[in-house]
């Protein structure tokens, strides 16, 4: 998706129902509100409830944000056309002179062949080349005829010269005869011998200088014998000096080691690399592989970061990949304050609700715009997830009234979804170990130690036990490369609202014990009667004993 002049909503990574239908609704708010363009992001795989939600009100799913760093696609990149091989080295540099250009791509049907620089086109002009150059670089004949301002009178402009030495014929035709072999390319003046001399030694093309005129017998006998006539206007020397100049791009051009950018690539990634190349140009692929444009160091001055509202979460840990890199403008939450820098003063709104969802709601009453039937039912269905249908000890009476009023603007029955809800997010026996750990998982940071705390909840007990089956041979398989410190998963009982906490790392099963001292404790978990919130009920009281431990 092009991003330039639109702002990202988006939630955490592992998004649950609140993130995915926060971010979708107040998109449609800022929009609404401001007249600019606000597009709602993911972060991560949208779960079974959440899924059944979007179907349930037809709603897509919000675009996949693997990062939300700037992208070379978000930038303002020079889009000059690539050039054909076959262009001579005159007009390449006359190209780059025009344009300002120091690089030129090189490319047939969209493919990128290769690169030339004003730097190589400079160094074959200094090198001395020997007089088989031209045919060894397989110059053109109308690329001799553009460098010269010529004009062939007999012979294919589309004919390559591929043969013989250029010569210079300053001697008289006895000489001549001597040091012309077939196939050489001959420039001389206007003198009858010595043309009639390079006809009949088989030369393949005379060059005559000072537009000096063709007369009809050489012309005539030029075409019997195959041999190209061009003149010019330049004097000898002049036409000399400058027939190198005739030769194709595609003999200097690099075609290997190239160093090529995608327009997906990070822009904050390609810097580093950038800086420690000379070149002053990188080609850029587009998604299919073929050539977009040209990047340089300049096109990163005062590069535009991605704007960007994060909902649900204020955390930089649970924040999309290249957060650091983006343009922080507004935070929506209803968690508890983290560490997460901004580059500018943001419109930050936390309130201790149950649901992100219930703060959208109060922002539309607020700004005055009416909830249609669509985005009603979202927020209702955050709601409800949020709270286990009004259970959790997070909700509020102000997160009840909204889910209710809400419901009625969507013209359904709350508790009737809900238990829709929770049936389609209960269908977790056909999912593995890795899939049940991560679906609603986020990781903090507490004072140095990283700790991440997963959710599952389900209306069934059975599907419950084989949860945790499943989920205890996957800690089984990441014992020794977990990636954080200590880890804890929440199985929660919505019906009988208890949840058993499976827990692995460091001290984690002595936190749940002393956290926890009426639990009933096993060897890598802990049963907690009442406790459903992971919010409310778990992260705050670990997080306290954590401290004094």
């Amino acid at each position: 998706m092009e991003l330039a002049g639109k702002t990202v909503v988006i939630g955490h990574r592992n998004p649950d129902t609140d993130s995915i239908c926060s971010a979708i609704a107040y998109a449609r708010l800022k929009t609404a509100v401001t007249g600019k363009v606000h597009v709602p992001g993911r972060a991560g795989k949208v779960n079974a409830e959440t899924r059944y939600v979007l179907e349930r009100f037809d709603v897509e799913e919000p675009e996949l944000f693997e990062s939300i760093g700037t992208q070379i696609k978000d930038i303002d990149l020079h889009r000059s056309p690539g050039v054909d091989k076959n262009i001579s080295l005159k007009k390449a540099w006359a190209l780059m002179k025009g344009s300002g250009m120091v690089t030129l791509p090189i490319t047939q049907e969209d493919r990128l062949e290769g690169l030339i620089t004003m730097g190589d086109i400079a160094n074959s002009y200094m090198n001395v080349y020997d007089n088989h150059i031209l045919a060894e670089a397989k110059t053109p004949y109308r690329n001799i005829i553009e460098t010269l301002d010529g004009e062939m009178l007999v012979g294919d402009p589309e004919a390559v010269f591929d043969r013989g030495n250029v010569l210079v014929a300053a001697a008289n035709p006895d000489l001549m005869e001597s040091y012309i072999k077939e196939h050489d390319l001959v420039i001389q003046g206007n003198r009858y011998e010595s043309q009639l001399c390079a006809i009949e030694m088989n030369a393949d093309c005379i060059v005559v200088t000072t537009g000096a005129p063709v007369s009809m017998t050489i012309k005539k006998l030029a075409e019997e014998k195959n041999c190209a006539v061009i003149t010019t206007p330049y004097d000898t020397f002049t036409a000399a000096r400058l027939i190198n100049q005739s030769m194709p791009i595609s003999h200097f051009m690099k075609t290997t080691g190239l160093i090529k950018f995608n327009v997906e690539d990070d822009v904050h990634e390609i810097r580093e690399i950038m800086a420690k190349e000379r070149y002053r140009g990188f080609p850029v692929l587009d998604e299919n592989g073929d050539y977009y444009g040209m990047i340089s160091r300049r096109n990163l001055l005062g590069m535009k970061r991605k704007q960007v509202i994060l909902v649900d979460h204020n955390e930089r840990s649970q924040a999309v990949e290249g957060i650091e890199n983006a343009e922080i403008v507004e935070i929506i939450d209803h968690h508890r304050l983290a560490a997460i820098e901004t580059v500018q003063p943001v419109y930050f709104r936390n309130q201790p609700w149950g649901c992100t969802a219930t703060i959208v709601y109060q922002m539309y009453r607020e700004e005055g715009i009416d909830v249609d039937e669509q985005t009603a039912g979202l927020l209702c269905s955050a709601i409800i997830s949020d709270t286990l249908l009004f259970r959790s000890p997070t909700c509020t009476a102000v997160d009840k009234n909204a889910a209710l009023e809400l419901a009625a603007i969507a013209g359904v029955d709350a508790d009737a979804l809900g238990r829709e809800m929770f049936a389609a997010a209960s269908k977790l026996k056909n999912k593995t170990g890795q899939e049940l750990f991560y679906q609603d998982y986020k990781v903090f940071d507490w004072e140095g130690t990283t700790v991440g705390i997963g959710q599952i909840s389900s209306l069934d007990e059975v599907e419950l036990a084989e949860v945790k089956r499943k989920v205890l041979e996957y800690m089984e398989k990441i014992h020794a490369k977990r990636g954080t410190d200590m880890f804890f998963i929440m199985l929660t009982s919505i019906l009988h609202e208890y949840s058993e906490v499976l827990c692995d790392g460091q001290t984690a099963l002595k936190l749940l014990k002393t956290a926890f001292p009426e639990a009933h404790v096993e060897e890598k978990s802990a049963v907690l009667p009442g406790v459903v919130s992971r919010k409310k009920q778990l992260i705050p009281v670990l997080m306290d004993v954590w401290q004094t431990m």
